[in-house]
């Protein structure tokens, strides 16, 4: 039986507590929190995606408010690493040092150099450490990925992605809104489609990038166009700047030369495939969701269990690079490049 530890307790560790009961051999038996009142705030979170309001057993719990001494009193196999990102690097690093399996939320770090230093701790470490790129374990998104790689509609002309919502207000203190702490909307939501496109077509060789700023000087909505070497048009949006009404939109078409893959999250039929000839169909995906599909992976993966490499840390930390060159590109109004291939034009 795996012994999990949760490291924060908002939505995200709510939501990672859901997932980590419901794959067979693991047991979630302690979660380490600051907040004094959690099992009443318990009730309260709430998310993009679900609204993680599911019952939480803490009587088969042991809570601690101090990370050390949870570590050193449990026996833990792995923990999820589910805090604000400026702490990730810190927190993973500790448990990796003590020889624990790590699962830490996206995105890995604030910064390129903090990646680096869970990169080397890993590689020092007995335990493995996975970052959470639910979003590669998305069905839809994997079902993409899989039909894109397969070739059997041809290539990629053009694709879209987008991530759009409301900011964040529900996190604790509100820290989502504090790029100190957050990354802001670029690292923390828009990451996810920039580490998609990566997955599905390699490092771009430079990114051009169109932003709006919040009054509090921060990115709210950007544009990305991710350059590559051949002629596909490869763009994500992401935004905090719509009103609560709105709601929460993410979404793709790829566009292939003999067919269209079209996903949206706000859409009655979600996900179709439309090819060139014939009707428009709905492939079959597994089920559950990204955040459950990666922590049955995970799972798998401390256990010794073969299993397909679905993500790495250099990837890991090359999303990080490229959001930053994102912001980069936003703040000089011009092309950024990543890969040394020559001059960009």
């Amino acid at each position: 039986m795996l012994r999990v530890g949760i490291v924060g307790f908002g939505f995200m560790g709510r939501t990672h507590y859901k997932c980590w009961r419901g794959v067979e051999g693991a047991e979630v038996v302690a979660i380490c929190d600051v907040n004094p009142n959690i099992v009443k705030d318990t009730k309260k979170a709430v998310g993009n995606i679900g609204d993680a309001q599911h019952e939480v057993d803490f009587g088969s719990l042991k809570v601690y408010s101090d990370f050390n001494r949870m570590l050193s009193e449990e026996k833990l196999d792995a923990v999820s690493i589910t805090l604000p990102t400026y702490l990730h690097a810190d927190h993973s690093i500790k448990a990796l040092s003590a020889g624990i399996n790590v699962l830490c939320e996206k995105p890995m770090a604030l910064n390129i150099a903090d990646c680096e230093r869970m990169i080397a701790a890993a590689k020092q470490s007995q335990g493995t450490l996975q970052i959470g790129h639910c979003v590669r374990f998305w069905p839809e998104y994997a079902k993409a990925k899989q039909i894109v790689d397969s070739g059997e509609y041809g290539r990629v002309v053009a694709a879209t992605f987008q991530r759009l919502g409301a900011a964040p207000t529900w996190s604790e203190d509100n820290w989502f809104l504090d790029e100190k702490r957050s990354g802001g909307m670029v690292l923390d939501l828009h990451i996810h489609d920039t580490d998609f496109v990566q997955y599905l077509f390699g490092m771009p060789r430079a990114v051009c990038s169109f932003g709006v700023k919040a009054p509090g000087g921060g990115l709210i909505h950007i544009v990305t166009q991710y350059l590559y070497d051949d002629s596909k048009v490869v763009t994500a949006e992401g935004s905090w700047q719509m009103m609560p009404a709105f709601g929460f939109e993410m979404s793709f078409n790829v566009m292939l030369e003999k067919a269209t893959l079209i996903y949206d999250l706000t859409r009655e039929l979600t996900f179709r495939v439309c090819p060139a000839e014939g009707e428009a169909f709905v492939p079959e995906i597994k089920k559950g969701d990204g955040w459950f599909l990666q922590i049955a992976h995970f799972a798998k993966v401390i256990k010794g269990e073969k299993v397909e490499q679905v993500t790495t840390l250099e990837q890991s930390l090359n999303s990080v690079k490229i959001v930053q060159a994102e912001k980069e590109s936003v703040a000089k109004r011009e092309k950024v490049g990543l890969v040394d291939s020559g001059p960009v034009v």
